[in-house]
């Protein structure tokens, strides 16, 4: 998508791909967190938290990513914009949100004027990352983008040359790696607890639904989407092989398999099988799927035992466990709100001119491995990467 086309053809754009409906729809109460006691980060002071805009207020943004901020020691939401004043209204008494700090997607420019506002949060389809991540910067703004970052390579490249011009943070919310399993996880492997790890199997799937739900509606349309469930849940796999292994594949091949007699999937893929061959020998086997429910996990094969997390990638529920030849253990792993250290990270790079754990380039060498992995299941050839 061209990130710099204007008011008037984007809402052309959301017309016809219906993403205008999705975003007008008010979703459903923002679901209970398991993360609701009195926490010291409650007791922070607010006025002396950095102050988010939330661009897109949809399912996950409301259910999710919003309602962890009250978690957080050095973050709070200080403006919303969105398609849908109404639902902008509401949110905004809910978190205490200034009326005047309500943006629509055509007078977003005029965040720059609003001194309460230190970081955007982009959470639209990936399809518009580029474009709000630009507009963000220009503004004079830090940038926290949803992944996958955009649909392709040269959107990444735009949206990390834009945040640097402007001397501003990008960062990626890469989730996972600040949940504290997928942290252990990576601890025991860097500590040799498996031994040499040999391969890593990973896989993620769920039921995509646009007709039942209209988070799903932007899903199965490439223009939005950028790809299917590779993009959308395959991501998962992809980073977690690079995160688990510390390394980056050299090599990728890909077997693609979609019903092309789905609606769902006439313009995205449904299935994709890949591999990757990482420098030190291990090889990781991946799926993505948007038509096997529930499916979040991986497990790591070393020399002297395995590791599994399964589930690896849940929104709050994780469960690790670890075999040998003497048998399996469970280690006792407190549970964490992932979303909350992710904003707080984000907020203390900026606090402390530090780079992000997951920057703009961490986004865009996953994009560049996805489309590497289309290539692969397009032609049936090893790609080299």
């Amino acid at each position: 998508m061209n990130p710099t086309y204007s008011s008037d053809s984007r809402r052309h754009f959301l017309r016809q791909t219906g993403l205008g409906v999705a975003l007008a729809a008010v979703a459903g109460p923002a679901a209970a967190l398991p993360f609701t006691e009195t926490t010291a980060a409650m007791q922070y002071d607010d006025q002396k938290k950095l102050g988010f805009a939330i661009v897109g207020l949809g399912k996950f943004a409301q259910e999710q990513m919003m309602p962890a901020f009250k978690d957080c020691k050095y973050a709070r939401i200080t403006a919303l914009v969105s398609g849908s004043p109404d639902k902008a209204k509401k949110l905004a008494a809910e978190y205490g949100v200034d009326a005047k700090n309500i943006y629509n997607y055509r007078n977003f420019d005029s965040i720059k004027d609003n001194p309460a506002v230190d970081v955007v949060y982009i959470v639209l389809p990936v399809g518009l990352h580029a474009e709000y991540t630009i507009r963000a910067a220009k503004a004079g703004k830090h940038v926290l983008c949803e992944k996958p970052m955009a649909n392709t390579e040269k959107d990444c490249q735009q949206m990390i040359d834009a945040c640097q011009k402007a001397g501003k943070k990008l960062m990626i919310a890469y989730r996972a790696q600040y949940e504290p399993f997928n942290l252990e996880a990576i601890a025991r492997i860097r500590k040799g607890e498996l031994g040499k790890v040999m391969q890593i199997t990973a896989d993620h799937g769920r039921i995509v639904d646009p007709t039942g739900d209209q988070a799903d509606t932007w899903r199965v349309q490439k223009k939005l989407a950028g790809g299917g469930s590779l993009m959308d849940l395959g991501i998962y796999s992809l980073n977690a092989a690079r995160y688990l292994t510390g390394e980056e594949p050299v090599e990728v091949t890909a077997l693609e398999m979609s019903d092309q007699a789905d609606p769902r999937f006439k313009e995205v893929e449904d299935r994709i099988h890949f591999t990757l061959r990482f420098p030190s020998g291990i090889l990781a086997t991946c799926t993505s799927s948007y038509s096997t429910e529930g499916v979040k996990r991986y497990r790591v094969f070393g020399q002297k035992a395995w590791l599994d997390l399964d589930p690896a990638t849940d929104y709050y529920e994780h469960k690790m466990v670890i075999g040998d030849k003497d048998g399996q253990q469970q280690p006792k792993i407190k549970e964490g709100n992932q979303f909350a250290a992710e904003l707080d990270h984000m907020a203390e790079c900026v606090l402390q001119n530090k780079t992000p754990k997951t920057p703009g380039e961490e986004g865009l060498k996953d994009i560049r491995l996805i489309m590497a992995i289309y290539e692969a299941a397009r032609t049936g050839k090893k790609v080299k990467v």
